[in-house]
């Protein structure tokens, strides 16, 4: 036990956790991942999702990125951030952290000391590619036995496609997404945004949680595999579901729902709005607000199960009726619908919708070049704990001096060598 405890002193967690646990009593806007250090080894969306994610609760996250490169969505552009070189797209993932450039081939052992004193690890490199530079879990665990693992790919550590290069549009072409996403007649269409990296860094993010919670109470880390590919799969939900216990392969319904009739975009005199109808006291109301009420009686649309067997019909009635009104007019109209009921956005109407800018979902954020960056702040939100946006996405190598010399101890002159050696940035 003594052992333990000097272990905890050594890597600077005791004073933080009892400074923690007095603080609990006495503070309810404390983070919950306060003092939880993650060494992040990501690039791209997935990784740097799930360790934004982690940021936003309180953890110091340090981001290694290639000396002179960085990551490889800083160059995602155009648009860049105004008097920057990094891309508006790498802000979307990346604020709350310390950037360090570290060569990773050259620079194992800064690694190996950051390891021993940081909680997680984050990595999405290709199977066996850090085992390679020392730095695989097998490598840490002997340094750092506590640390957490996370090791995120596009095909997971086994089966014929574990050494290929995975992308989020690939794992959405082979997991059945792209299959079941476009068109009813037209040809398979990718996902606005790349949900499958978000679901994967969400899964990870979760999954770090779990392992974080699980140490408490055996004092070990862990490796924890997460992949882009099984996180798809395991997304199809329903899809999935109705293939693997009734033999029912899936199509494309565009914005329709396959088991509820109405559920779906209608096209309006200036745009579309979206109206689901989940249960028949929804639909009758539906018909009582588009002055139609014989439909809710009319025994071909009297239950969900015989509006989608009747579907064609039914849709080519409201079709009509809605197309004859603007979505701004139905939206008046709905306002106190008790069915689901809502425009379609353009990106601009999004972030003028008087709803979004209540809640106060954007944050504004101070930048070392641009002055300011605006950033979607964390979805979630505790009675008891922050969850905040606090900081800009950093610049390249912005942290690099201060993260050596504050966490490791490092001398100003071991940090000038390491640079005269481009071994750091």
């Amino acid at each position: 036990m003594r052992g333990y405890i000097n272990y905890l002193l050594r890597r600077e967690i005791l004073p933080p956790l009892l400074t923690r646990c007095f603080h609990r009593s006495i503070s309810s806007t404390e983070y919950p991942l306060e003092g939880i250090k993650i060494l992040d080894l990501t690039r791209i969306v997935a990784g740097p999702y799930c360790t934004m994610i982690l940021s936003d609760l309180g953890a110091d996250v340090y981001k290694i990125e290639k000396p002179f490169h960085g990551d490889e969505s800083r160059k995602w552009g155009p648009p860049f951030l105004e008097n920057s070189s990094d891309s508006v797209y790498f802000t979307a993932s990346n604020r709350n952290k310390k950037s360090v450039c570290i060569d990773l081939k050259k620079g194992k052992e800064i690694i190996h000391d950051l390891a021993s004193k940081c909680d997680v690890l984050v990595e999405n490199y290709i199977p066996g590619k850090l085992s390679e530079m020392g730095l695989g879990y097998d490598d840490l665990k002997e340094i750092a036995p506590s640390l957490i693992y996370c090791s995120i790919t596009g095909y997971g550590q086994t089966g014929p496609y574990r050494n290929k290069p995975g992308y989020d549009v690939i794992a959405a072409s082979i997991g059945g997404l792209l299959h079941i996403t476009g068109n009813e007649n037209g040809p398979p269409a990718k996902v606005g945004v790349a949900i499958t990296d978000i679901a994967t860094g969400l899964y990870a993010h979760g999954a770090i949680l779990a392992a974080l919670l699980q140490r408490q109470r055996t004092n070990r880390g862990q490796k924890i595999d997460v992949n882009l590919l099984s996180t798809q799969v395991a997304c199809l939900i329903n899809v999935a579901s109705n293939y693997l216990n009734a033999g029912k392969e899936a199509k494309r319904w565009g914005t329709a729902h396959e088991s509820i009739v109405p559920y779906e975009a209608f096209a309006t005199s200036t745009g579309h709005i979206t109206i689901g109808c989940g249960s028949n006291d929804q639909f009758t109301a539906l018909c009582d607000y588009l002055d139609i009420p014989e439909i809710a009686e009319d025994e071909r649309f009297a239950t969900n199960q015989s509006r989608v067997e009747h579907r064609q019909t039914l849709v080519s009635i409201l079709s009509q009726i809605i197309a004859k009104r603007s979505s701004s007019e139905w939206m008046q109209i709905f306002t106190n619908a008790p069915f689901p009921v809502g425009p379609i956005n353009k990106i601009a109407e999004v972030f003028q919708d008087p709803h979004i800018r209540d809640i106060d979902l954007v944050k504004r954020l101070s930048h070392p070049t641009a002055g300011e960056v605006q950033v979607v702040g964390p979805p979630v939100v505790y009675s008891e704990a922050r969850n905040c946006a606090r900081t800009a996405p950093p610049l390249l190598g912005q942290h690099t001096d201060e993260v050596l010399r504050a966490l490791l101890n490092y001398s100003e002159k071991q940090i000038e060598q390491l640079r005269e050696k481009r071994i750091i940035q």
